[in-house]
């Protein structure tokens, strides 16, 4: 069930516990309408400045400001003191009360008062020590009247776990306020002096402070991003791992005076909206005891060093029914600190001579560390690997987020390569203990390359690792060989001591690489000398088959390949075709000699590179490959409407005719089920496979016939040859017949010694009797001389070797 929707239907307490749920949220939730009564007015954020009060906290031998006490505990000494104006004109009573429990009223003793308005410090001002057994702490600021104090002991004592609920309720918002503070003055800041860099600023502050943030923003030119940021700034803060609300537990309470003091506008238009549940909890617990002499005003302390000032969001009132200011104070208990942890994505570096000053250690989980005091004396405690320390102080940067070095002294001469660094310092009166770090200092020793020495090989990227002290240090990497100009280089930083380099040298020459790290603050760069080399071939096999004097070598980069000997007989190298990423090299035999193959036979061939290199390869001979031999032709052309040309021979086969032939397999062989002829032409076209029932037919178990049709092969022409497949094995190529297109001749008419050749596609002719037909012809008709013995001889363009004939009339 959507949000809304559930808090409309449940019953009036569960309803209020889920708006101010709702609330709490900081506007991440829309909340649903509530009832506001007519005398409810435009709702007032805390921003109404209350008086003031001073606060030190004693304990043991040590004294604090409230300011850096995030808890009291028992046998705490206080003194409180009323800040207020010269010309104050009303009188304030200031009263405070110790509560031990919900269902346990405290002692009279334990509710103290004094009358700020006085002279002498015991009357005006509060000192009192944290009773044993007590859990809260409340300030109350009255306007005296006859009966005022009474008045609150009574309440305090009638209703103490009202009071303890308020106050923890008042101190977290507080602290709410803090960060909303911290965010607000850090953008600010930042608009005055660089508004340039809001973008990468705000980012940061959101996530230290645990704010929301309108990324919509940062999109924005520089002059309105600021002020977008700070819009709605009762939806800015988010809950803090410390937050709780006793929304969470009140239930049924009045609520009249919560709409009161807080009403706010629906839609996301609340003001402050984390405080704003605070309040309505505050005063439906007060609306229980108010009365027509006293209402009780909450109140959100701003705490700096020993002063307190307090917010108001409300005007307090001096008529009956006068206003109690109410203050909340830190909880009586074990002190309990954040749970920093170390934000760092791998080591640090302490750069240049050794000073530290502006080394950031990135810090989270703690969003109190930057809006408040609590946090005092943080040191960085710096350990070399022979045990010596050295100490840094450090201040909490919200908007570099984390602790940054204030000042560092420089290091001694052990603090080298990875140290170890440790955060402490105090959280109020205990000591707190945060993250560690590893930080790294440049050390002396040079960069080298981990294990052994890689072989470079130009024309591809390569890979290498190098391993030295500080890599986080490393300010930049460059290439260079030769004389030639430096470039730089990316790299990755692994574990504490290496570096992850890639190489770029496809576009390089062989020859001598310098690769360059330099460290931050160090003039001389560690300089790591290598070689890079062509690729050299990779030979993965030779295969020749037994009676052949050709081999295909297959492998990469064989180009490279100068010759090849095998059993004594020298191959040269021919066709280099590349097969997706492996290259195959034809080997042509370059002579006579060396010692006959046969199928099966073990052999080592060695291959000899361009670079003097040699390298051998094992060989197994292949069983020879399937021979046939063509036995007969038979051309038979296609029809045609035309006067036909006249072929004469088995050697020209027209595109429009058919070819049947005859071939006996290899002295000894038998023709297989699965044996096919594929014919081809000359220049490499598209093939065709005739197998068995596919235009192959055997007429013994050594001879077969083919029939092939000469469309098939369209549109090539030319010198046509076959070969015999069987399985992955294939025979040699063998010439077959030339295939020709052949023009369309209509009709030839004769007037004494001139003849005219009429028809289509003449361009096919090459010559007639001798008298040479231009290249593109396009006419439909050819002048030629009469011939003599009543034919034409014709010269094809596809079969310039061979001659047809055509009748004169």
């Amino acid at each position: 069930m959507p949000l809304s929707t559930e808090l409309r239907t449940q019953p009036t307490a569960k309803r209020g516990k889920g708006r101010l749920r709702a609330a709490l949220l900081g506007g991440a939730l829309v909340a649903a309408p509530a009832p506001t009564p007519a005398f409810a007015a435009d709702p007032a954020p805390f921003e109404l400045s209350g008086p003031g009060l001073n606060i030190m906290v004693e304990r043991g031998k040590d004294s604090l400001p409230i300011a850096q006490v995030p808890s009291l505990a028992e046998g705490d000494r206080l003194t409180v003191k009323a800040d207020l104006p010269e010309d104050q004109g009303a009188k304030y009573l200031l009263v405070s009360s110790f509560l031990r429990g919900a269902t346990n009223p405290p002692p009279k003793d334990w509710i103290s008062i004094a009358q700020s308005w006085k002279k002498k410090a015991k009357d005006n001002s509060l000192t009192l020590t944290v009773p044993k057994g007590a859990r809260q702490m409340t300030l109350f600021l009255a306007p005296e009247t006859g009966g005022a104090a009474s008045t609150i002991v009574d309440v305090v004592r009638g209703k103490p776990g009202e009071f303890i609920r308020a106050t923890q309720e008042l101190n977290q918002a507080s602290l709410d306020r803090s960060r909303l503070d911290a965010f607000m003055a850090a953008i600010r800041a930042q608009e005055n002096s660089h508004p340039e860099f809001l973008r990468s600023v705000a980012p940061a502050l959101a996530r230290s402070l645990s704010m929301k943030l309108n990324d919509e923003c940062l999109s924005k030119v520089v002059e309105l991003q600021a002020s977008c940021l700070l819009e709605n700034k009762e939806q800015l803060v988010l809950a803090d791992v410390h937050s709780s609300s006793i929304a969470e537990t009140l239930i049924g309470t009045p609520t009249d005076l919560a709409l009161q003091l807080s009403a706010t506008r629906e839609a996301g238009y609340g003001f402050y909206s984390p405080y704003i549940g605070v309040v309505r909890d505050v005063a439906k617990l007060f609306g229980a005891f108010s009365n027509p002499e006293f209402d009780y005003l909450p109140t959100l302390g701003i705490r700096r060093d020993e002063n307190v000032s307090l917010l108001l969001n409300k005007a307090p009132s001096f008529a009956k029914p006068k206003s109690v200011l109410v203050v909340g104070m830190p909880a009586i208990e074990a002190n309990s600190p954040p749970r920093l942890r170390s934000a760092a994505r791998g080591p640090i570096c302490v750069a240049g001579t050794g000073v530290g000053a502006g080394v950031v250690l990135p810090a989270e989980g703690a969003p109190l560390i930057y809006s408040t005091a609590y946090a005092r004396n943080m040191t960085l405690e710096l350990t070399a690997p022979n045990g010596e320390t050295v100490e840094w102080p450090v201040q909490a940067r919200a908007d570099r987020g984390g602790y940054v070095v204030r000042s560092g002294d420089p290091l001694p001469a052990a603090f080298k390569g990875s140290l170890k660094g440790h955060l402490y310092g105090y959280w109020g009166f205990d000591r707190f203990e945060g993250p560690d770090f590893t930080l790294q200092a440049p050390g002396d020793g040079n960069w080298t390359i981990e294990g052994e020495a890689p072989t470079l090989v130009v024309g591809r990227d390569n890979g290498l690792t190098l391993t030295g002290q500080a890599p986080a240090c490393v300010e930049g990497v460059t290439i260079r060989q030769g004389d030639g100009p430096p470039q730089s280089l990316g790299w990755k930083v692994q574990g504490d001591d290496r570096l992850a380099l890639t190489l770029p040298l496809a576009e390089r020459r062989p020859g001598d690489v310098k690769i360059e790290v330099k460290y931050q603050g160090v003039p001389t760069p560690s300089v790591i000398a290598l070689k890079a080399y062509a690729q050299a071939s990779r030979l993965d096999a030779l295969s020749i088959h037994a009676g052949d004097g050709v081999a295909l070598l297959s492998g990469q980069r064989l180009d490279q390949v100068a010759a090849v000997d095998l059993a004594g007989l020298g191959f040269a190298p021919g066709e280099l075709v590349r097969d997706g990423s492996v290259d195959r090299l034809q080997l042509r035999a370059s002579g006579n000699g060396g010692v006959p193959l046969k199928a099966g036979d073990q052999a080592t061939a060695r291959i000899r590179l361009k670079d003097g290199r040699s390298v051998t390869l094992p060989v197994t001979v292949a069983a020879a490959r399937p021979r046939v031999t063509l036995l007969s032709r038979t051309i038979t052309p296609g029809k045609t409407d035309g006067r036909p040309l006249i072929l004469s021979g088995e050697e020209l086969l027209p595109d429009d005719g058919r070819l049947v032939f005859s071939v006996r397999a290899g002295e000894g062989g038998a023709f297989r089920a699965d044996d096919m002829l594929e014919v081809a032409a000359a220049d490499g076209a598209p093939s065709v496979r005739l197998g068995s029932g596919k235009g192959l037919s055997l007429s013994g178990p050594d001879v077969m016939v083919a029939t092939l049709d000469a469309a098939a092969l369209a549109p090539a022409s030319g010198a046509l040859r076959f070969r015999l497949v069987r399985g992955v094995e294939t025979g040699d190529w063998q010439p077959l017949v030339t295939l020709a297109r052949l023009p369309h001749i209509d009709g030839v008419a004769c007037e004494g010694a001139q003849c005219t050749i009429k028809g289509r596609d003449l361009f096919l002719i090459d010559a007639v009797d001798g008298v040479a037909v231009a290249q593109g012809f396009t006419g439909s008709s050819l002048s030629v001389p009469a011939p003599k013995g009543g034919k034409f001889p014709i010269r094809l363009r596809d079969a310039k070797d061979q001659t047809v004939e055509l009748r004169a009339p």
